[in-house]
């Protein structure tokens, strides 16, 4: 299994070091903050190979350019947003290999919280920003609810074992709503219980897998009744598709207090 270490930056943020088969060398995964990533790096005396980048908020890009006063590497990121440090642009079936570290990745068009939001899927893993979540989504800044519910429809075809790793740790605040989606789901009570143990020791919940989050994730979930019927009550009126459940869903996330 490949290594992935985490470096926390801000207040909840996660800015991954995939190792690869490397000892020492790792690529960066949306540093949004240098100094904690330069600080890891040389605490662990690793050298970084690349840099990967899913999308153009701040949070996550707005350490590469003082990294890249360190380093010379490549910067990989989405061809169809703004992020002047890019060296390859992205978009949805480019492949990318990187040497150093035996590790190829695919790349996805994930749409929905950015409009040019990407992913990186390869190894067994997923690099999604903050398109997914665990238990979550992010908020439809700049994408519409369909895209959005076909970009989480994409990653919910990836193989169930695939590890999750998303930008943020949300995971405690989503199982709360996700729970008052599906009171009864009996894997977002044990999840919560995990989770909840995790986080009182200071570790992170991530990564999350597919399978697991087709199992407690409402907004993967809209085609289930009772996330249908849970929907439904709070728009106050009949549903008729999954696009428009995801959308109440999402709503109702945007505004609850639970």
């Amino acid at each position: 299994m490949t290594d992935v270490l985490h470096v926390r930056a801000f207040a909840d943020n996660y800015i991954w070091l995939i190792r690869g088969k490397s000892l020492d060398q790792v690529a960066i995964v949306d540093p949004g903050d240098a100094d904690p990533v330069l600080a890891a790096l040389q605490k662990q005396r690793l050298t970084p190979a690349a840099i990967l980048c899913t999308h153009h908020h701040g949070d996550h890009v707005g350490g590469v350019a003082d990294i890249l006063k360190h380093y010379s590497v490549p910067v990989y990121g989405p061809a169809r947003e703004r992020i002047p440090t890019l060296t390859h642009r992205l978009q949805d079936g480019d492949h990318i290999n990187i040497a150093e570290l035996v590790l190829e990745f695919d790349v996805l068009d994930v749409p929905g919280h950015t409009a040019g939001h990407i992913a990186f899927t390869g190894g067994g893993m997923l690099f999604c920003g903050d398109t997914l979540f665990s238990a979550g989504c992010g908020r439809l800044f700049e994408g519409t609810a369909e895209q959005m519910h076909a970009s989480l429809s994409r990653l919910a075809a990836l193989p169930e074992a695939t590890r999750v790793y998303c930008g943020h740790e949300y995971t405690e605040a989503n199982l709360r709503f996700a729970a008052a989606v599906e009171p009864d789901n009996a894997d977002i009570t044990a999840y919560r219980e995990r989770a909840q143990a995790l986080r009182k020791q200071n570790l992170p919940t991530l990564p999350s897998s597919i399978g697991l989050e087709r199992r407690v994730n409402p907004f993967m979930r809209a085609g289930q009744a009772q996330v249908r019927q849970a929907a439904e009550k709070q728009a106050g009126r009949t549903l008729v598709s999954e696009v428009e459940v995801f959308a109440a869903v999402r709503r109702w996330k945007d505004g609850f207090r639970g």
